[in-house]
């Protein structure tokens, strides 16, 4: 078994060798690097990413960030688009060939094709004197010094570069296009992240199990409404429906305590009338923010100024709301 010391050497050591290797890309933010962020910024067709190996992985990453930040992208296997896949490209597109030595056979062969359909081709390549980089139109170099492989053969440091400079083209278009917020919530409406971005209290509120009493509701007929609909509270209206203010488990303890009479208590003697409310449309964010701000569990809902219902933090949190 290899000594712990070692295993924690060989550990720092690929870190560092990625880590030079990324910072050995910001000399190749070059003129040539602006004009083709430039051009893809004004492109009217999708940039169609291909690859081979670990490259190709490589590719399929970058497209999905892409598509996600608002640039449409597609990936092509470079294997199968000399078999039918290059009728996806279209006359506006641009073509980025991912390759680190720009030498394999298979993009000796697409690239001559995809040049003779006259779309713009890129090369993201790590040999700058490659058949790849001298036959493109911009070259987007990640050349590196050496593999983080101790044979200096596995793609491991190489990749790393790629997969960044991936996400620097994908960046530097994002804000050229001004991409914002609610743009990446309309694209990502599936996951926690979306959720973050769109989802508003009135898309958590059960309007049929709203918990509401009188004024004039008995401590019982609070209790049981409390327990029926399971907020752990209730609203309590007045006689034309307008927000009186809200009774929790906490206070009716808190009165039980006080009180060995309770035959006589009505919501009116319980009742919270500067309770914290929120619109209907607001973000379930700033729901969970001011739940935690005041250390609370739920929050009235109010739609027009009118009780619209409530949202409990457990609501939030099962949304996967951070």
């Amino acid at each position: 078994m290899q000594a712990s010391k070692d295993i924690y050497q060989i550990a720092l050591h690929t870190i560092a060798n990625e880590r030079d290797a990324i910072g050995a890309l910001e000399a190749y933010i070059t003129p040539e690097f602006v004009a083709c962020i430039q051009h893809l910024q004004v492109m009217q067709g999708r940039l169609i990413i291909t690859g081979i190996g670990k490259s190709a992985i490589v590719a399929q990453k970058i497209v999905a960030t892409l598509n996600s930040t608002g640039t449409p992208a597609l990936f092509m296997h470079a294997a199968d688009a000399i078999h039918g896949d290059l009728g996806m490209i279209q006359v506006a597109d641009v073509i980025l060939i991912i390759s680190k030595s720009g030498e394999s056979p298979e993009i000796k062969t697409l690239l001559p094709l995809v040049k003779g359909f006259g779309n713009t081709t890129i090369g993201m390549v790590g040999n700058k004197a490659s058949y790849l980089s001298t036959q493109v139109d911009y070259v987007i170099d990640t050349t590196i010094a050496v593999e983080a492989c101790p044979n200096n053969l596995a793609p491991t440091t190489s990749t790393t570069a790629q997969m960044v400079m991936g996400d620097v083209i994908a960046v530097c278009l994002m804000q050229l296009k001004g991409f914002n917020t609610e743009q990446f919530a309309k694209y990502h409406p599936g996951g926690a992240l979306g959720k973050n971005l769109y989802l508003t209290v009135g898309n958590l509120v059960d309007t049929v199990r709203k918990p509401h009493v009188s004024m004039y509701s008995t401590l019982k007929e609070v209790i049981i409404e409390i327990s029926k609909k399971r907020m752990g509270a209730t609203a309590v209206l007045h006689a034309d429906d307008s927000l009186a203010g809200i009774i929790t488990d906490g206070d009716i303890r808190r009165t039980l305590e006080r009180t060995d009479t309770i035959t006589h208590i009505k919501a009116k003697d319980l009742v919270q009338d500067t309770p914290k409310t929120i619109a209907h449309d607001a973000l379930a964010t700033e729901a969970l923010a001011m739940l935690r701000q005041h250390d609370i569990a739920q929050l009235i809902v109010l739609h027009q100024g009118s009780y619209y219902g409530m949202v409990h933090l457990h609501e939030l949190l099962k949304e996967g709301i951070r």
